[in-house]
């Protein structure tokens, strides 16, 4: 009995911190949005596909809408116009930072990389350095070979496909989400990381792909939309075996990618972004430290899955 009265206090309790956390949000001009729950929000929602969910949220509520994400206000924007004001003028500047997560503190070196550094002065210079050194017109041109032999491999594996139909016929059945995925992942780390194909066939080393791709989803699923840890700190309390997890996922993620640092380092004769960084390494070695470099190696990741995650729509 004692228990259970100790229960009714806690929830008591609980949904009086509740109201004194959000009943400030009527203050605000907020943009309509779906009704929420207590506590979780809206993240009992976001189950993929996400982008799904919100296109229905934006037939519903306007092209732009608000959500919670456990203690976090979330403002969605799906018109082209409303983008494109966001980001210019001071709201550019208002809008340019990001929230501070767990993936970004321990795979994205302390909040340091392209896609999750704060806005300021190392923002803009690694800014500068993508822009420079990275994808300019006449560094993409020159790795124009590079994009053009994964479109030849893909189209001679679609061409080899169709004509081996698992019933004997002619055509066979294709999923080209697969086939794009593997022809940006490739394109992108061939370019920029390694020089090496991870994904589709004929990839150079089998365990060492194998090793990438699954960090790379394992980093993906922790810094998703879904997860509920960010956003519910009450969770810390239960223990915190998440952000071991992720702890662990970037140790790994950090000596891989160190390994083809290493790599790139001893092959002189290498031609990959990261080559021409460590070349600019010697000229500038505290400017381009190697946790600079490994930062801008991991933004190719989120490249990557962007991509990945365009050719779904």
């Amino acid at each position: 009995m004692l228990m259970l009265l100790y229960l009714i206090l806690l929830l008591v309790l609980l949904i009086l911190v509740y109201k004194l956390l959000f009943s400030k949000t009527h203050r605000y001009n907020l943009p309509p949005g779906p009704p929420s729950r207590p506590f979780v929000g809206h993240l009992h929602l976001m189950k993929p596909p996400v982008h799904r969910l919100l296109q229905r949220f934006s037939e519903k509520y306007g092209p732009i809408f608000s959500l919670r994400y456990g203690s976090s206000r979330v403002v969605v924007i799906t018109s082209l116009s409303l983008v494109q004001e966001s980001f210019t003028g001071t709201n550019d500047v208002i809008l340019s930072s990001r929230p501070l997560q767990l993936t970004a503190k321990y795979v994205g070196y302390n909040h340091t990389t392209v896609g999750t550094a704060p806005y300021g002065d190392h923002w803009r210079n690694l800014r500068r350095i993508c822009s420079l050194e990275i994808l300019s017109s006449n560094r993409l041109t020159s790795f124009l070979y590079i994009r053009k032999d994964e479109i030849r491999r893909m189209l001679t594996r679609l061409s080899r496909d169709a004509h081996s139909g698992d019933d004997g016929s002619r055509f066979t059945h294709v999923e080209l989400e697969p086939l794009l995925s593997d022809l940006t992942f490739n394109n992108i780390v061939r370019l920029m990381v390694a020089g090496k194909r991870y994904y589709g066939d004929d990839v150079d080393n089998k365990e060492e792909a194998e090793r990438f791709k699954k960090l790379v989803h394992d980093i993906s699923m922790y810094s998703s939309a879904n997860n509920s840890r960010d956003y519910l700190p009450v969770l810390k309390l239960f223990g915190n075996k998440f952000e071991k997890e992720v702890m662990a996922t970037g140790k790994s993620m950090d000596e891989f990618l160190q390994r083809l640092l290493d790599d790139c380092r001893r092959d002189k004769d290498g031609n990959t972004m990261v080559t021409h960084l460590l070349s600019l390494q010697q000229q500038e070695p505290d400017y381009y430290s190697d946790i600079t470099i490994k930062g801008l190696m991991m933004s190719t990741r989120s490249a990557a899955k962007t991509c990945e995650y365009l050719d779904q729509l």
